[in-house]
C-alpha cells in the first residue's frame, strides 16, 4: 500500500513539474540563456582587461627605454598616450614617471604634475604624499624657506609615513638657510625616531656633527 502512495506521489509531481515547465519555460530557456551570456562575457571582461594591462605594460617599458635613450621628448610623448588611453594603474604609474623625467628640464612643470597627483582624491593617500613630496624635492634649490616648510611640514609630523625623509630635506634647506636652531631640530627628530631608516639616521647623525661645529660656542 505505501509503494502505492509513493508511486502517486511521484505521478503528481511530475506532473506539477511538466505543467511548471510548459507554464515558464520561455522564462526559464531566457534566464539560462543569461547565465550563459553573462559568463560569458564576464570571461571576455577579464581577457580584454588582462590584454590592455599587458599591452600598457609594453608600451610602459618602451616609454622608460626611450627616457632612458635620452629622448626626451618622445618619451614623455609616449607615457602622455598611456596617461590618455592605458588602464588606472599604468596611467598613474605614467603620471609620476612623466614628473620625474622633466624634474630637470622643466622643474616647474614637474612640479605642476606632481601636485595634480597629490590633489586627485583618486589616488593613493600613501602616493598623494609622495607626490607632495617629490614636489619639494624639485623646488629644493629655488624655493624660499617659508614654501619649502609649508610643504614638508606636515609630511614630517609623528605617524607620517614618509615623515624621516621630509625632516631631512628640512634640515638641508634649513642649512642652506643658515638656521642651525632649525637644523638641529629636525635632525634629532629623526635620530631619536626608532623607526627611522638606518641610511637616514646615519646622515642625521652625520649632520648633527656639522651643525654643532657650526654654532657659537658657549
Amino acid at each position: 500500500m505505501a509503494d502505492i502512495f509513493r508511486e502517486v506521489d511521484e505521478e503528481v509531481r511530475r506532473d506539477k513539474a511538466l505543467e511548471f515547465w510548459t507554464r515558464h519555460q520561455n522564462l526559464l530557456i531566457g534566464l539560462a540563456i543569461l547565465v550563459v551570456a553573462a559568463a560569458g562575457g564576464w570571461r571576455y571582461y577579464q581577457n580584454s582587461l588582462k590584454v590592455a594591462a599587458e599591452a600598457a605594460g609594453a608600451r610602459y617599458e618602451s616609454a622608460a627605454q626611450v627616457l632612458q635613450d635620452g629622448k626626451a621628448a618622445e618619451g614623455d610623448d609616449a607615457l602622455r598616450g598611456i596617461i590618455a588611453q592605458g588602464p588606472p594603474g599604468y596611467a598613474l604609474l605614467a603620471r609620476f614617471r612623466s614628473a620625474a623625467a622633466l624634474a630637470a628640464s622643466d622643474p616647474a612643470k614637474a612640479v605642476t604634475i606632481y601636485e595634480s597627483l597629490a590633489n586627485d582624491a583618486a589616488v593613493d593617500p600613501n602616493l598623494r604624499d609622495i607626490a607632495r613630496l617629490r614636489a619639494a624635492i624639485v623646488r629644493l634649490d629655488t624655493a624660499d624657506m617659508n614654501e619649502l616648510r609649508t610643504r614638508l611640514e606636515p609630511l614630517a609630523q609623528v605617524g607620517g609615513p614618509f615623515r624621516n625623509s621630509a625632516r631631512e630635506y628640512l634640515a638641508v634647506a634649513a642649512l642652506k638657510a643658515g638656521d642651525l636652531d632649525a637644523a638641529g631640530k629636525w635632525l634629532d627628530a629623526i635620530v631619536v625616531d626608532q623607526q627611522a631608516p638606518a641610511q637616514i639616521r646615519a646622515r642625521a647623525e652625520a649632520l648633527l656633527g656639522l651643525v654643532s661645529s657650526g654654532k657659537p660656542k658657549g
